[in-house]
């Protein structure tokens, strides 16, 4: 069996939320993930639950959500979690005690197998690499400590283009399955610069999905990547998502 997985940072500021909550919805139902990887969700509009309830209500998708917040004072604003359609066996998460970062796990059972799924939102500020080093050291030594299960998806936004000393860093055996720009798309509010000002459009790779263990990758993709037809300045998110498609060998 093929399942798909995709990521969306869905860009915790209000920004045009409820208009482009519309684009989400529709571009989803197109895509039709069985696992979708959340970042920046809106801890007050409640963004995770959400999407939940209204693909549920409009499209017949019966996702559960396992959904976690920063550390600190932010877990006011902001969480990252996971819809996904396959029955869950286990959850946790890792606090990598830096800017109030985390990453999650989740257990799913897929075709009578266990495959651990992890998201995680590394920091942003470009010039402290080394925060972004130390984070992704954090979530692999905490990967391999779980190695009671061999097949694992990692995912998220790195906030670091491949080239960079934070994504070396990720073992050899997990394969990134595309490295096509996802940031910053051209998602502005009218009168108010544009996301990212001073940064070419979708310049920048940011968010992945590695796979290792049993699993191949078929096809893979980015996706949520359709400004309204009608609105040049109204796109899904800042960040474009990426998807792929997997099977268990």
């Amino acid at each position: 069996m093929t399942f798909r997985m995709a990521t969306l940072n869905l860009h915790q500021g209000f920004k045009r939320w409820e208009e482009r909550r519309e684009l989400i919805v529709g571009q989803l139902g197109e895509l039709s993930p069985d696992i979708l990887a959340l970042n920046e969700i809106s801890v007050p509009l409640q963004t995770g639950r959400w999407l939940q309830q209204v693909t549920r209500e409009r499209l017949g998708f019966q996702y559960t959500l396992i959904q976690y917040t920063k550390t600190n004072e932010p877990s006011l604003d902001e969480a990252q979690g996971l819809l996904t359609r396959f029955p869950v066996i286990e959850t946790g998460n890792l606090d990598y005690l830096s800017r109030s970062r985390i990453a999650q796990v989740t257990r799913l059972e897929i075709e009578g197998r266990q495959v651990d799924v992890y998201v995680t939102h590394l920091h942003h500020v470009r010039e402290e690499e080394g925060l972004r080093q130390y984070q992704v050291q954090r979530l692999f030594q905490w990967i391999k400590s779980r190695d009671d299960v061999s097949t694992s998806i990692v995912c998220g936004d790195f906030n670091a283009n491949p080239d960079s000393p934070s994504i070396k860093l990720i073992p050899d055996f997990y394969r990134t399955v595309q490295t096509a720009p996802t940031f910053p798309t051209g998602l502005r509010v009218p009168g108010e610069p544009v996301t990212g000002p001073g940064v070419k459009r979708l310049s920048r790779c940011y968010d992945y999905i590695w796979i290792t263990g049993d699993l191949e990758m078929h096809e893979a993709g980015r996706c949520f990547d359709q400004p309204d037809p009608d609105d040049p300045t109204l796109w899904p998110s800042d960040h474009v998502g990426v998807w792929a498609d997997l099977k268990l060998a």
